[in-house]
């Protein structure tokens, strides 16, 4: 398990869709003897937009404290033993894909966030579906049964009434 191909990628940001997708690679991990790098990507405000900003390791830590909250809430005070973690600067979306290169597969959480929030992919997990070069696992935010039934009624336009 010591080549780039043997690890599973996946692009978390503290989302519950991007913890499910860690909890998934870590089950996944064995049954493909690779380990899970859990990538957190991070940049600085648009208002810094080609200016470094005066305090570039504040920026970096919260990142880094972002990264370890998202692994803890998927495992717990126990990390699972073979998830890596990488804190990477620039855009989600093209980092993810370039760490993807040469790995065995991508997860990542779908988090669309438009109008019609649930019923596409958000724009990195889209973004990773188009253009990695392998496979790319895009995983719900974990829900319950009868949640999950009733967003599908939403979605037709079904309503439900409570009594």
């Amino acid at each position: 398990m010591d080549t780039e191909a043997s690890r599973i990628v996946v692009g978390v940001d503290g989302s519950e869709s991007s913890v499910a997708a860690l909890r998934l690679a870590a089950r996944l991990a064995p049954a493909l003897d690779a380990q899970v790098h859990a990538v957190l990507c991070w940049d600085f405000p648009q208002i810094y937009a080609g200016y470094v900003p005066p305090d570039f390791a504040a920026y970096q830590g919260a990142a880094a404290r972002r990264l370890s909250e998202v692994v803890t809430k998927a495992f717990g005070t126990e990390t699972a033993p073979d998830v890596a973690t990488k804190l990477v600067r620039g855009p989600a979306a093209e980092k993810l894909v370039e760490e993807g290169s040469m790995a065995q597969m991508i997860v990542v959480g779908r988090r669309g966030r438009g109008g019609f929030r649930g019923l596409h992919l958000g724009s990195v997990s889209s973004a990773c579906v188009s253009h990695a070069d392998c496979p790319v696992v895009v995983v719900h935010e974990e829900r319950t049964h009868e949640s999950h039934h009733r967003t599908e009624r939403k979605a037709r336009g079904e309503h439900t009434v409570q009594h």
